[in-house]
């Protein structure tokens, strides 16, 4: 049985309330926590380098509890944390699943981070963690506070880097990158329960057996090519991207596709088909997997195929008074050294025009066939 996570989005966003304010709610989290590392931090008075060693110590602490309170309480149905487990596995699993990891407003950040006064009562475990620290030695107490402050901020920073889309400077940021990788994989089904439930830095997952990786990226040696196009076509939103996710309506007007054998239609996610292709002046062949569909905002596939090629291709689809903005993002690498060097010499550019003129073809064929 397939999950409708548009459907539990559209249910979840209309039940938060109309006041919510999501930029009041991120400045607060970031103000107080900032707040409260100055505060430990002006405590502090002369640190011997002894000293300094409480701030490993005490990260590696907080990672072990950011797993334990993920794994156990956030998957794990307990009476005294049912209202942490509706949240995080009722709610944020459900708005998020693998394929399907981006926010889409700026409201979505209600189902992403914490609620703002949970800051606040960890705060005061802090501060009372911090008055009895301080009678053995205020400098490891405020280290101590500092840190676990710090790991509560950074938590709640990159768990929102992990939900921003793919083609966000941010979240190509190589870090990032391979955390957001690990998070998308924790919000499969079969691995949330059991796999990857650090969020910043895979410690604790490691040294348990729960860290589990999937090297997508690795197998064209994370070398990958990003290219992005985006046109203005006077077409609706809906119809259009339903034409270009027909696949086996894109040899009408990609120059690079030649054949393609699937389902007539607009594909949905799961769907797979066959292309033969030639592009950079090269034929071969791709076997795809449609891995999200939303109809008339944004559709993606990936694809295998020869020289271990690997890509990833994006149609997203805002509204604007003319029509339709249509963005096209293809990301794509190759396993073999000799490949990626003639994707860099040669390659490349020839995709680069392809991709643009494509963008030129749909405008004029989408034109044409679809009524306005």
């Amino acid at each position: 049985m397939t999950f409708d996570t548009q459907g539990f989005r559209a249910r979840y966003r209309a039940g938060i309330h109309a006041r919510y304010n999501p930029w009041l709610h991120g400045a607060f989290v970031l103000a107080y926590g900032v707040l409260g590392l100055a505060f430990f931090w002006r405590t502090l008075d002369q640190v011997r380098p002894l000293e300094w060693l409480v701030v490993p110590l005490a990260l590696v602490f907080f990672n072990w509890g950011e797993y334990t309170v993920h794994k156990h309480l956030g998957h794990h149905k307990h009476r005294l944390s049912a209202l942490f487990y509706q949240r995080h596995t009722g709610d944020h699993h459900s708005f998020f699943v693998a394929g399907q990891m981006r926010y889409e407003t700026a409201r979505d950040w209600r189902v992403i981070l914490f609620p703002a006064w949970l800051i606040v009562v960890y705060s005061l475990g802090l501060f009372a963690a911090w008055w009895l620290l301080a009678w053995l030695n205020g400098n490891v107490a405020a280290l101590f506070a500092c840190t676990l402050l710090f790991g509560y901020l950074s938590y709640e920073i990159f768990h929102a880097c992990e939900h921003l889309p793919d083609t966000h400077p941010v979240a190509r940021l190589p870090w990032i990158r391979q955390m957001r990788h690990l998070h998308e994989l924790h919000h499969r089904r079969d691995l949330m329960q059991t796999h990857n439930f650090n969020l910043v830095f895979p410690l604790m997952d490691w040294l348990l057996g729960s860290l589990h990786w999937e090297p997508l990226e690795k197998a064209n040696g994370g070398q990958r090519t990003l290219m992005q196009h985006e046109i203005e076509i006077a077409r609706a939103p809906q119809p259009l991207l339903a034409y270009a996710s027909s696949a086996t309506r894109w040899p009408e007007w990609h120059p690079s596709s030649l054949r393609v054998e699937g389902a007539s239609g607009p594909l949905p996610a799961g769907s797979r088909f066959e292309e033969d292709i030639h592009a950079g002046g090269r034929s071969g062949h791709l076997s795809w997997e449609v891995v999200e569909s939303v109809p008339g905002q944004r559709w993606r596939a990936r694809a295998a195929g020869d020289h271990g090629l690997q890509l990833l291709v994006s149609y997203e689809c805002h509204a604007t008074a003319g029509g339709t903005r249509f963005v096209r993002t293809l990301e794509y690498g190759f396993q073999g050294l000799l490949m990626r060097l003639t994707n860099r010499l040669v390659l490349r550019k020839r995709i680069e025009r392809e991709s643009a003129d494509s963008l030129l073809a749909l405008r004029k064929v989408a034109e044409r066939v679809l009524s306005q």
